[in-house]
């Protein structure tokens, strides 16, 4: 079963937790801190495989989650990482974050090519990390973080030179069985294709990859018919091959209404370059081919082939034409052209470190709420069942300035403070 979509929960391992420990030898009299730090999650690991061709897999395993880093131990142990979990993807699947369709987390078009979609937690430190000259006996161990966690969106977009566009039973499915290897259902009525089709045609010294996607109608742009849930696997492609039944009473009108949906769908798909074909001619005579050529030619400049796939006629004079386009076409892509930037002004912005730092307080009622990534992350980290813990995070607050912040907006030692999920008071009761 083709499936091109798929939603999944990506989990990234939490970080494992440091610990609190000292040092117990016979004949060792008060030994040092020796809590080991808490290994790192893993993380969720997309490779696009070539040789997986669908999402179907993900629709029946929901949940992808990599496995949590391990507790540090005592003896200045770390704990083991925890394992990645690396997931196979068909080569062009795009990864998004749910609810966010315009951030893109991944595009896979490379075989082999890996992406980190959700990164581990790291591991805590354990008490042995916070050993200094004034503080012999720290008895401070971080928690783990948390491993990202979101809903993903898999979409599968397939990478082909040429994609075969054009109304129901126009003779796609043909043209790609006679070029290629492929071997798609072909029947003399609409909508036999129901999902895409790949094959490779070979062409002189050259081959293409050519997809062929369902038949489109009118409306398809707007969800009508089959047309709407493929058409982005044309997006990618180099070259629109537009197959046009000789046998249709209007051809002119046929051109006109698939390419409104190809506009409709995507100004970028329906620019991309061209090449028309008349299929079906060895059921007319000549003078119809011709007439149904003129009517063709009134309504677009692009090149135009009359065609029998069944027949090998014109088809590898299509396939040079295309070769040709294709060629071109990944010319201009990758051409570099220079482009001089002029600034008006001066643009001002902060440096990363300085976004990581930076931090807000704003009073919600009688709770003082501390925002901030750095703090936040701190935060995170603490254990609050540890009083040595929440100190040593009061302490922090101190070096950063945000205690003062707190006392100058009327904050008491006897005041809740809240940084992320945890709430506590500005001093120690």
């Amino acid at each position: 079963m083709f499936i091109d979509v798929a939603k999944v929960l990506v989990a990234a391992g939490n970080g494992g937790n440091g610990v609190v420990s000292f040092r117990h030898e016979k004949f060792v009299d008060k030994g040092g801190p020796d809590g080991g730090d808490g290994g790192r999650g893993g993380n969720v690991v997309f490779v696009a495989d070539p040789n997986v061709n669908t999402l179907m897999d993900f629709r029946y395993k929901p949940e992808l989650r990599a496995k949590d880093g391990c507790t540090g131990a005592k003896r200045n142990r770390r704990g083991a990482n925890g394992a990645d979990l690396v997931v196979k993807v068909p080569v062009g699947t795009i990864v998004r974050r749910a609810g966010d369709a315009d951030e893109i987390l991944a595009d896979l078009i490379e075989p082999g090519q890996e992406a980190v979609i959700a990164h581990g937690g790291a591991g805590g430190f354990g008490n042995a990390h916070f050993k200094s000259s004034t503080r012999q006996a720290p008895r401070v161990a971080e928690l783990g973080e948390k491993g990202e966690k979101f809903e993903a969106v898999l979409e599968l977009k397939l990478l082909a030179d040429v994609g075969l566009v054009g109304f129901p039973n126009a003779g796609k499915s043909t043209f790609l069985s006679v070029v290629t290897s492929a071997k798609p259902e072909i029947a003399d009525y609409a909508f036999t294709t129901l999902t895409p089709n790949l094959g490779v045609a070979d062409i002189d010294d050259s081959s293409l990859l050519v997809a062929d996607i369902p038949g489109l109608i009118e409306g398809a742009s707007e969800g009508k018919g089959l047309g709407d849930a493929f058409l982005r696997h044309i997006e990618r492609t180099s070259v629109i091959l537009h197959l046009i039944d000789v046998l249709s009473d209007d051809v002119a009108d046929s051109y006109k209404k698939i390419r409104a949906e190809l506009t409709k769908y995507s100004p970028l798909l329906a620019a991309k370059p061209e090449i028309i074909a008349l299929t079906k001619i060895d059921a007319v005579d000549d003078e119809i081919v011709a007439m149904q050529s003129t009517a063709l030619q009134n309504v677009t400049q692009e090149p135009i082939y009359a065609i029998s796939s069944s027949a090998h006629k014109n088809v590898a004079e299509v396939l040079r034409a295309l070769l040709e386009a294709v060629n071109a076409a990944k010319t201009q892509k990758t051409a570099v052209t220079p482009r001089a930037v002029e600034e008006s002004m001066p643009i001002i912005s902060l440096s990363d470190k300085q976004l990581d730092e930076a931090w807000s307080v704003e009073k919600q009622g009688e709770i003082y709420v501390v925002t901030g990534s750095k703090i936040e992350k701190f935060a995170a980290r603490t254990d609050f069942d540890n009083p040595h813990g929440i100190n040593r995070l009061r302490d922090i607050m101190r070096k950063m300035g945000i205690t003062h912040e707190l006392e100058r907006q009327g904050a008491t030692p006897d005041s809740l403070i809240r940084i992320g999920d945890s709430e506590f008071t500005l001093l120690e009761r």
